[in-house]
């Protein structure tokens, strides 16, 4: 299942119900394992993108924990309006320590991350085909992997979570106007990538 599936899926039947979201908020321990159970998923793929490296699952999984620690312990204190609101809040959470953990990450060669790697891949693909996508992926992983935290962190829940500007802004406490700067500077490291990769392929 996509990203974008996953989070559809929170504004829809697969929502916690209002009572299992209060008794959450409460403390009480069923209700925090199957909010847990939720939106972990969700929290992962944020994080696991944002990281952008191999051999990074260690620090991912640490990072989600981090992040799920954060929500429960700011739940009580949430003003539970639905689903979509939730949701929305789960990831300004997630993305917010992704970001601080990014910023005390010692820098380091970046390597490739097949950033769809938690997807099902199409086993009808010819091998080249398969071949081509795959190197497309290494690039835009290796772009990602390049830009700073708070450029990242737009670019991922642009291109993987489908947020608009207006909600990128307000998840990450920005105005539209720089939402849009870090953008362009994401897609331009990417299309930069992307042409370097391809001239290598027709050479």
């Amino acid at each position: 299942m996509s990203v974008t599936a996953t989070l559809r899926l929170a504004y829809g039947a697969d929502a916690l119900e209002p009572a299992t979201v209060n008794a959450a908020q409460r403390g009480e321990n069923w209700a925090q394992a199957r909010f847990v159970r939720r939106y972990g998923r969700v929290v992962w793929a944020l994080v696991w993108r944002m990281l952008a490296r191999a051999g990074e699952r260690r620090a991912a999984e640490d990072v989600t924990q981090d992040a799920l620690v954060a929500v429960l312990t700011a739940l009580p204190r949430l003003r539970y309006e639905g689903a979509p609101q939730l949701t929305k809040w789960v990831t300004t959470v997630a993305a917010r320590t992704a970001i601080d953990a990014l910023r005390r990450q010692v820098p380091r060669a970046v390597v490739s991350l097949d950033l769809n790697a938690s997807e099902p891949s199409d086993q009808r693909e010819d091998p080249q085909g398969r071949a081509e996508q795959q190197a497309i992926g290494r690039a835009v992983a290796d772009a990602v992997g390049e830009l700073g935290p708070e450029i990242r962190a737009a670019f991922v829940l642009r291109a993987y979570h489908d947020f608009d500007y207006a909600e990128i802004a307000e998840i990450l406490g920005v105005d539209i106007g720089t939402v849009k700067s870090r953008l362009f500077r994401a897609r331009a490291a990417l299309a930069k990538r992307l042409d370097q990769t391809l001239g290598e392929d027709a050479r």
